[in-house]
């Protein structure tokens, strides 16, 4: 799967990390910034992060800020995009299943490293399971 990854400056110290656990599972990662720990705005990041996904279905984003809350707020501003804010592998495997959620959002202020491997972990090998579901994740689209 390809995802592509994006923080704004308080969620950067993990960014590599997460990078490396995700091309360790054989996952292409692109990198959309920042690339240095100066003061951005995060609506900057996660806007640029929706516009790549949404460009193409088959790719999935990952948003890092200081709680994961404004990241997955400005994220969930654009149409088709399901960002969903997880703290732990259950949330992050139930946001796949039940909402189809194609963006991942989550604190580094909340969750450590450990953590995070479990998320990624339960999130790549869940499947949306559609049925009563889709009528659901149809709805966000209005």
């Amino acid at each position: 799967m390809k995802f592509f990854i994006a923080t704004d400056h308080a969620g950067i110290a993990i960014k590599q990390d997460v990078i490396e656990m995700l091309q360790g599972m054989g996952h292409e990662v692109i990198d959309l910034g920042p690339f240095n720990t100066e003061r951005v705005d995060y609506p900057d990041f996660a806007h640029a992060l929706s516009l790549e996904v949404l460009k193409n279905s088959e790719t999935q984003g990952i948003l890092i800020c200081g709680s994961g809350i404004g990241m997955s707020l400005a994220a969930n501003k654009h149409v088709g995009i399901r960002a969903a804010l997880c703290h732990d592998a259950y949330t992050a495997q139930m946001a796949r299943a039940h909402n189809d959620a194609n963006v991942l959002c989550f604190g580094q202020r909340v969750v450590g490293l450990g953590v995070i491997e479990s998320m990624l972990n339960a999130w790549c090998a869940t499947s949306f399971e559609g049925g009563r579901h889709a009528m659901r994740v149809e709805k966000l689209e209005l």
